[in-house]
């Protein structure tokens, strides 16, 4: 399942009819634990038809299974030979921690109009009759403890690590997630900044995309450092990188850039082996003890440089206003 998107659906039953609650896009790519997983609704990259198929799916399998009240599923959908390939990963005829998140992007108060599903009631006599596609953005962000456990290793993976979440809301994808990394407490640079660069190191299978966050870096007015192989990759696109030593090159290296504070934001992805890993986490465990904002998942990093295109233009909605929307 590499580079897999995966997909959490909330929905509810009556016993008779199926009801779409939100289709949620986690940002993070399926293996990272769902609840360490930001998410977007509506989906943010995911197709028209990919989505209607999802929900289809989804209806089928609360039908099936009868459920009366909450179902929560969770998708992985890869993309082969110009298609997307969705798989069922888990079903669970409950609610489930994005219910609350759903609720508010929606307006409509999920858990309520489930337990009074479960003794007796119908969708449409609570007046649930068509679903709800928000014309914004909202993004659930989960919350991590790291800070408060200096030299722990921030990479995110199958083993929940967080301890809370916060929500952001904009009319743009990109504006919703930058208002979630400031609730979560995450500092986002600014080429305004006086520290500029942006460090980069990569797996192989991320070195494409690292081009284009690299590309959108230099536009925003970033400078870029990278170890050789990512940077052989980004030089080759054609765009300035300077080549930074691995710890184990000698020094100096990345780890003494962090530290020295010279490195306004890291981007480090690694292979699923122990030893890729060990070999990383020096670069990781620094950044976290420097204060300096660390991305493990390309995808989350791509997320985040959308998220800074935003950050001279961010506007208040109350939850009231958007709802009045729907």
């Amino acid at each position: 399942m590499n580079d897999a998107i995966e997909c959490d659906v909330d929905c509810l039953r009556d016993g008779t009819v199926t009801f779409i609650g939100g289709v949620m896009e986690h940002i993070e790519q399926a293996g990272v634990h769902s609840g360490d997983s930001a998410c977007s609704l509506p989906p943010y990259s995911l197709s028209t038809k990919t989505v209607q198929e999802i929900k289809r799916q989804t209806a089928a399998m609360a039908q099936a299974l009868h459920v009366v009240g909450l179902m929560n599923v969770q998708f992985a959908i890869q993309h082969q030979d110009g298609q997307d390939v969705i798989f069922v990963l888990e079903v669970n005829p409950r609610a489930s921690r994005t219910v609350p998140f759903v609720s508010k992007a929606t307006g409509i108060q999920l858990a309520k109009v489930a337990a009074r599903c479960m003794v007796g009631q119908s969708l449409a006599s609570q007046g649930i009759v068509s679903e709800v596609t928000p014309p914004y953005f909202s993004v659930k962000e989960a919350v991590f403890p790291f800070v408060k456990f200096p030299g722990v290793d921030t990479i995110l993976g199958p083993e929940m690590k967080s301890t809370g979440e916060v929500m952001g809301v904009g009319v743009t994808f990109g504006e919703a997630f930058v208002k979630s990394q400031i609730a979560a407490g995450t500092k986002l640079p600014s080429p305004k900044d006086a520290v500029k660069k942006v460090f980069l190191t990569v797996k192989n299978g991320d070195k494409p995309r690292a081009v284009l966050i690299a590309k959108e870096l230099v536009e925003l007015g970033f400078e870029l450092v990278a170890t050789k192989g990512t940077a052989q990759a980004i030089a080759a696109a054609g765009i300035a990188v300077g080549v930074v030593n691995k710890v184990t090159e000698g020094r100096p290296h990345v780890v003494d850039m962090i530290k020295n504070q010279e490195v306004a934001l890291v981007i480090n992805t690694v292979e699923e082996r122990r030893n890729a890993i060990a070999d990383s986490r020096q670069i990781r465990t620094s950044a976290l003890l420097a204060r300096v904002t660390t991305f493990t998942t390309i995808a989350g990093a791509q997320a985040a440089v959308q998220g800074m295109r935003h950050m001279d233009d961010l506007k208040v909605y109350s939850l009231q206003e958007l709802h009045e929307q729907l």
